[in-house]
């Protein structure tokens, strides 16, 4: 099961990701804008930004590693349960929450166009 230091390290992978925090917590920004954040709330988990689409089907997945609260309705963030996600998974959500926030000229450099 992954951790906090293998979600830094799955991110280090991407361009220009920095370690931060974010309500005090410890996040992840590219260029300043936070995309990964590891909640100290009650119901805990990582926050990372998705669509709404991706956000509905993840969470009509009935997969126990994604969910959400009600501060979250109607945002693009999906909660995930990282004793419960599968590493894959992770990876490929990291990255879309990445470029979600990372401007275009960053995505397109890092997709070698």
């Amino acid at each position: 099961m992954p951790n906090w230091a293998d979600v830094v390290s799955i991110a280090g992978r991407l361009p220009e990701v920095t370690e931060s925090t974010s309500y005090r917590t410890p996040a992840l920004k590219v260029r300043g804008k936070g995309f990964a954040r590891l909640r100290s709330e009650a119901e805990g988990g990582l926050v990372l930004m998705c669509s709404l689409e991706e956000k509905e089907a993840l969470l009509a997945s009935g997969e126990p590693a994604f969910y959400t609260t009600s501060h979250y309705d109607g945002y693009g963030a999906i909660l995930v349960d990282l004793d419960k996600v599968d590493t894959q998974q992770l990876t490929e959500l990291i990255e879309e929450s990445w470029r979600i926030k990372a401007p275009a000229k960053l995505r397109k450099a890092f997709d070698g166009e």
